[in-house]
């Protein structure tokens, strides 16, 4: 069965991921998770195991508020060295992202839950995606700062954004946007 057909429900805020599935063309609503489902408790975990487990706890934020259909729920974060770099605080917190990731290669991670309610068990998975950075002059940075472009995204970077200076060594484009498109469509099927 075509995934036309199916309800399927992003519980996201996020304008990339809505973005994403329009263009994909699939057929869906958005019902964002609670405030505290959006939490990240820290925890002593991995970064695949952190978005796996934030990705489910959104989803199922969600489900607990439908009668039925398929909600999709999606964490993304970068990581460098082990080091878990979600969305920086502010100005500040985003140079010091930028400047661990200049010239060095790092990943990109998702945690991607589709969830068929009522009734089964929620299907989580995690998208891996390797890019490298080019060695960014100070002045760069600055520029970049000021644009505001690092606002709200794991990294401080959006890759949609085409930027010329990260590139993806391995792994998909979407899932660096932050919803792992072929995966997800793996999901679906």
């Amino acid at each position: 069965m075509s995934h036309r057909y199916w309800k399927l429900i992003l519980a996201s805020r996020s304008p990339r991921r809505r973005e994403l599935l329009s263009a994909a063309g699939y057929d869906f609503e958005v019902r964002p998770p609670s405030e505290e489902a959006e939490c990240v408790v820290p925890r002593d975990e991995n970064p695949a195991v952190l978005v796996a487990r934030l990705a489910c706890q959104k989803a199922a934020d969600v489900a607990k508020r439908i009668d039925s259909g398929w909600v999709i729920g999606c964490d993304t974060v970068a990581e460098c060295d082990g080091r878990i770099l979600g969305k920086p605080n502010d100005k500040e917190h985003a140079r010091q992202m930028l400047l661990t990731l200049s010239g060095r290669e790092h990943r990109v991670l998702s945690g991607l839950c589709l969830w068929k309610v009522p009734g089964q068990r929620p299907d989580v998975r995690v998208a891996v995606t390797t890019l490298r950075m080019d060695l960014l002059s100070p002045e760069r940075i600055e520029d970049y700062l000021a644009s505001g472009g690092w606002q709200g995204k794991a990294g401080a970077f959006g890759y949609q954004d085409r930027l010329g200076w990260v590139h993806v060594v391995e792994g998909s484009e979407s899932n660096v946007v932050g919803l792992p498109m072929e995966l997800l469509a793996e999901m679906l099927s």
